[in-house]
């Protein structure tokens, strides 16, 4: 088998894992979960109750490399031996140099050294700051994205893990890499260090630019603007009030290729960056040179051996991020999203309407309980949608799960095209989706859902289509005006087990008037006449 790869059908990114298309329907553990094989054990069995094909979690430099030069990978060892066990892949994330903006996750000698390892100064001078959040102020410090030896040593680290990997783990049970944990500077738009200030004064790179240009469909309005002004000159000059945040977004992204590029010379599987979203009115609020949906087309320049940059998503604007990350041909790929109720709806939307590659809960081990914002809130996020006051019925997402991963076949074979779409109870904007001359709509009625309903269609025949329901009423309507008027001929409710369609139930009569509530997967066959 091939190792882990990606490919584009339709237009579509998609994922290879054992050379066949796979959804990474997952979820991400909270970050010290898996610094531990006994923590982990009883994990595996819970996470395949909800019938996950795979998780995400933290391999760190911290624990690959306590001693400069003595790599250990014991524990990457035993994950995959756990994994194996429980039938699932996994995703790592590579917790180097940055998580969180922050350097945390770096070995000790690499904090102790701020000479060799200099940090980046938030104000002038200061090695170390109290970035002044909502509530209090957080104690901060990073790395510098300007230090070169920084970028050798991380890049060092994590080749090795990769080279280690291709050795070891010749089953592909680790099928991508997050390069990297939510990169950027809090606190500040730009780094203020003298290197760093010498750098903001030169020119911007002239292939950075070429590649903007080459891109600028896609470019937010400001910078679009200031690159058709001037496409010379410092940063300021052809950035204008955009400079810092190109400026940091560049050096950190030319970071990330170091190491993602170290990486994938020794093992070259599908690997990504994410991001802490765009929050606040401007950057230094959010993570300044974090791989942005503002930046995107930078990074597609900057790190071209990423596969994609993902958004982390603990914001009420579902919808809207979905679009932001799904342009000039990002796939959409969700490391990350808060752990509620609306997580089942939300993974129906994300495969049924953008052809996801991953969606993945953060902090799944905690599902059926009542999400903690505390902290979230403490620094300022946005903590006030109410639906993270609703707890996640792990029956009701693992049934979900189950069903998408028993369709994946037809669910990818559909990738990238027309005949796979969603709606979802979140987007009052859209509820019909249409395929060719026939529509197919979800109706959200007060009393049926708690605003947690989605519809999933897909057309695999001439008037044949499988429909995920979940809290919703579909119809059918035929935009034929010459075969203006619709009907059932047929209803089956059931599964796909081992890729073979299997039938629980044909419905008619009163069950013919469809009302999804749980869950429920149907084949149904229409017959269209005048």
């Amino acid at each position: 088998m091939s190792i882990p790869r990606t490919e584009t059908r339709n237009g579509q990114k998609i994922l290879l894992v054992d050379d066949k298309p796979f959804i990474l329907l997952s979820g991400e553990l909270h970050n010290s979960s898996s610094s531990t094989l006994e923590y982990m054990e009883p994990i595996w069995d819970k996470m395949q109750a909800l019938h996950l094909n795979s998780l995400l979690f933290p391999v760190t430099w911290q624990q690959v490399e306590p001693v400069e030069g003595e790599f250990h990978f014991e524990l990457v060892d035993g994950l995959i031996e756990q994994a194996k066990a429980h039938g699932m892949k996994f995703g790592i994330l590579w917790f180097g140099a940055w998580k969180n903006a922050a350097c945390s996750y770096a070995p000790a000698w690499v904090k102790t050294d701020i000479k060799r390892f200099p940090r980046a100064e938030v104000e002038k001078g200061l090695n170390f700051i109290n970035v002044p959040f909502k509530f209090f102020p957080m104690p901060y410090t990073t790395l510098s994205a300007f230090s070169e030896e920084t970028t050798k040593m991380d890049a060092r680290a994590f080749s090795k893990l990769c080279a280690h990997l291709r050795e070891y783990d010749t089953d592909h049970t680790v099928v991508l890499i997050q390069v990297e944990n939510e990169t950027g500077l809090l606190g500040a738009g730009r780094d203020h260090s003298d290197i760093a200030d010498a750098a903001f004064a030169e020119k911007v790179p002239a292939e950075l630019v070429e590649g903007l240009l080459a891109r600028k469909d896609g470019l937010v309005p400001d910078v679009k603007e200031a690159l058709e002004h001037c496409q010379e000159g410092s940063w300021e000059e052809v950035f204008g009030e955009a400079a810092e945040e190109m400026f940091m977004a560049y050096y950190t992204a030319k970071h990330i290729e170091a190491v993602a590029a170290a990486g994938k010379a020794e093992y070259p599987i599908p690997m990504y960056a994410n991001c802490w979203l765009v929050q606040g009115g401007k950057p230094g609020e959010y993570p300044s040179g974090g791989p942005v949906y503002r930046v995107m087309e930078l990074y597609q320049t900057a790190a071209p051996s990423l596969s994609w940059v993902a958004p982390d998503i603990y914001i009420p604007q579902y919808i809207d991020t979905c679009k932001k990350y799904t342009k000039q041909g990002n796939p959409l790929f969700i490391p990350e999203i808060a752990l509620q109720f609306r997580a089942t709806s939300r993974l129906m939307y994300a495969v049924g309407k953008y052809h996801a590659i991953c969606f993945a809960p953060f902090g799944i081990e905690d599902i059926g309980k009542p999400a903690d914002t505390s902290l979230g809130e403490l620094v300022g996020m946005d903590v006030s949608d109410p639906a993270l006051k609703n707890v996640l019925d792990p029956v009701v997402y693992g049934r979900v799960n189950e069903l998408i991963g028993g369709m994946m076949p037809v669910l990818t074979s559909l990738y990238g095209t027309n005949d796979l779409q969603a709606v979802i109870e979140e987007d009052p904007e859209e509820r019909t989706m249409k395929f060719g001359d026939m529509a197919v709509s979800g109706s959200f009625m007060p009393g049926l859902s708690a605003g947690a309903g989605a519809l999933l269609a897909a057309k695999t025949a001439p008037d044949e289509y499988y429909l995920l329901g979940y809290d919703t009423i579909p119809s059918f309507t035929s935009l034929d005006p010459e075969k203006p008027f619709t009907e059932y001929l047929s209803i089956e409710e059931g599964e796909f087990i081992d890729g073979e369609w299997v039938m629980h139930r044909l419905l008619n009569g009163d069950e013919e008037h469809i009302r999804f509530g749980a869950p429920t997967l149907l084949r149904i066959r229409i017959h269209r006449y005048s």
